[in-house]
C-alpha cells in the first residue's frame, strides 16, 4: 500500500510482513535538495531489508585489504563532503581530530556471518553477542567469536527479529509477528523460551471485559495489551520495558508477571525507535518525522506517563535516537541524512534542536553512543564515529568504509586490554549489515601523547 502527502511532497510506503517500515527519502524538496547534483532517488521497492535495493549505490573507493590495518581517517573524510539536508539548521561540525590534538586508529578485527542474511539488531549481555537475522537469534561468544546457540529459528510464523533487549536475568525480543517473546539462558549456554507477551495469564484476566479492547481498524479490535503490527523496538528501566510498534502505539510492561499496564497511541505512523532514559524519560522517533519525549508529571510520581513535548525538526522519518553518556543530549538519525543533536532547555519546552552533523549520503539507519563517542550507521554502506569538543562543536573522527550494503545495527562496548601485540583499551565495535555480514572493528582514540582516551 502506498500513501502519498502532496502537501508535503513526500512518499510513505507500507511493507508486507518481513520487511521493515521506513518512510522514503524527500524527493522534490527544494529545501534539501539544494546542495545536490542528483537528489537521491525513492526506493524502487521495500525499504530497507531487500538489500538488492541498494545496487545503485556508488561503489566503495576503499581496497578490502585495508579493512584489517589502521586507517587514517583524513582521506574519508575529504571524500565525503557533507551534504546540507537541513539548511536551517547550523552545522556542529566544526572541529577535526588535529584541532583536537587526537589521532584514531580503526581496525577490522574479524568479519561474522549468520546464517540468514539481513542482520536487522545487534545487542550486548554477559559477554555475549546477539545477533537477529531474519526470524533467528544468533549468539555469539564474544572472547572467541564462536556461534554457541541458535534460537527462535524453529518459529518462521513470527517474522523477522526486529529488537533485542535485557532485564532482570532475561531476554526479550521483538518480532514481526505482533509478539514480544522472552526467553532464559540455560547453564549450557542455550535459550529457552518461557512466556510470550501478552500472556495467556494478562489475557485471560481482561478478555470478558469491553473495556479491554480497542479498534484497530474498521470492524476490528484487539486487546489494548497486545500490539497489532510489528514490534520494533525494545527499551528497559529498572523494572519496566518499553515497546513500540508499527501500530503506532507504545506499551509500558512491568512487574513479575510481565503484564502491560499502559498502552499510549504515541505517533500518527509507524514507530521506529525508543530509548529509555535512567529518570524514567522515554524516547520515541516515528515515520511522523516528530520525536516524542514521556514521562511521568512531576507532582504524580504514580500517574501514568504522560507527554512532555514533540520535538518536530526532521524532514523524513526518524529511524534512530541515542542519549548522550550523561543523557543530556538526545541525538536522532533520519531519512533525510541528518542526525540532530537536541538539549535541554526547559523555557523551550524540554529540548530545542542545537545543530546537526552532516556527511551521511543515504538514511541514516542506526545510531548508539559508548564512552562519549557517537556511532552512526547508514544506508550508504558506512560508520561514522563523532566526538564532541569544547562549546558543543562535533568532530567526525573517522569512516569506517567497509559494508558492501547498507549498515542497520550498531553495538560497542569499551574494549577488554588486549593480548599481545594488539592494542590496549578503545572501543570494539559491531556493525551488521543487511547482506548478513557483522563487522568486528577495534576502535582506540589516543590524545597526542598517545595515550587512551577511551578505555
Amino acid at each position: 500500500t502506498q500513501k502519498t502527502h502532496t502537501t508535503l511532497k513526500t512518499h510513505s510506503f507500507e511493507y508486507p510482513a518481513g520487511n521493515m517500515k521506513f518512510r522514503s527519502w524527500i524527493s522534490s524538496s527544494s529545501s534539501v535538495n539544494t546542495a545536490i547534483d542528483h537528489p537521491v532517488p525513492p526506493p524502487k521497492g521495500v525499504f530497507p531489508d531487500d538489500a538488492s535495493n541498494f545496487s545503485d549505490l556508488p561503489s566503495s573507493t576503499t581496497s578490502p585489504s585495508l579493512f584489517s590495518q589502521e586507517t587514517n581517517s583524513l582521506s574519508s573524510l575529504q571524500s565525503n563532503l557533507s551534504l546540507l539536508t537541513l539548511p536551517s539548521v547550523p552545522s556542529l561540525q566544526n572541529l577535526s581530530p588535529g584541532t583536537l590534538n587526537l589521532a584514531i586508529s580503526a581496525r577490522c578485527l574479524n568479519s561474522l556471518n549468520p546464517r540468514n542474511a539481513h542482520v536487522t539488531f545487534l545487542a550486548m549481555h554477559n559477554n555475549l553477542l546477539y545477533a537477529a537475522s531474519s526470524n533467528e537469534i544468533n549468539v555469539f561468544e564474544l572472547t572467541n567469536f564462536t556461534l554457541i546457540d541458535t534460537f527462535n529459528n524453529k518459529d518462521p510464523s513470527s517474522g523477522s527479529a526486529k529488537s533485542v533487549t535485557f532485564l532482570d536475568g532475561k531476554i526479550f525480543t521483538a518480532h514481526q509477528d505482533c509478539k514480544i517473546r522472552v526467553w532464559k539462558l540455560t547453564l549450557n549456554k542455550q535459550h529457552k523460551l518461557i512466556a510470550t507477551l501478552p500472556t495467556l495469564e494478562d489475557r485471560l484476566r481482561r478478555f470478558v471485559f469491553p473495556s479491554s479492547y480497542t479498534n484497530v481498524r474498521r470492524h476490528k479490535k484487539k486487546m489494548w495489551i497486545e500490539h497489532h503490527d510489528a514490534v520494533s523496538g525494545l527499551a528497559v528501566n529498572e523494572n519496566l520495558m518499553c515497546s513500540v510498534s508499527w501500530d503506532r502505539c507504545l506499551k509500558i510492561w512491568g512487574g513479575s508477571k510481565l503484564r502491560c499496564f499502559e498502552s499510549i497511541k504515541a505517533h500518527d505512523d509507524a514507530i521506529n525507535a525508543v530509548v529509555v532514559g535512567k529518570d524514567g524519560t522515554i524516547f520515541t522517533g516515528s515515520a511522523d518525522k516528530r520525536i516524542r519525549v514521556w514521562g511521568k508529571p512531576y507532582a504524580e510520581k504514580k500517574g501514568k506517563i504522560g507527554l512532555i513535548a514533540t520535538l518536530e525538526k526532521h524532514k523524513s522519518a526518524v529511524n534512530a535516537l541515542a542519549l548522550s553518556s550523561d543523557e543530556s543530549v538526545l541525538f536522532s538519525g533520519a531519512c533525510d541524512r541528518s542526525i540532530l543533536v537536541w538539549e535541554r532547555e526547559d523555557s523551550a519546552n524540554y529540548m530545542v534542536v542545537t545543530g546537526a552533523l552532516r556527511g551521511h549520503t543515504k538514511a541514516i539507519l542506526c545510531l548508539i553512543n559508548v564512552s562519549d563517542l557517537l556511532f552512526s550507521g547508514s544506508a550508504d554502506r558506512t560508520v561514522r564515529i563523532w566526538t564532541r569538543g569544547n562549546q558543543g562543536q562535533f568532530c567526525c573522527l573517522t569512516v569506517l568504509d567497509g559494508h558492501r550494503t547498507p549498515v542497520r545495527s550498531l553495538v560497542a562496548a569499551p574494549a577488554v586490554a588486549a593480548e599481545s601485540g594488539g592494542a590496549n583499551g578503545g572501543v570494539t565495535l559491531f556493525s551488521g549489515s543487511f547482506d548478513g555480514e557483522i563487522k568486528v572493528w577495534q576502535i582506540v582514540v589516543s590524545s597526542s601523547s598517545g595515550s587512551p582516551l577511551v578505555s
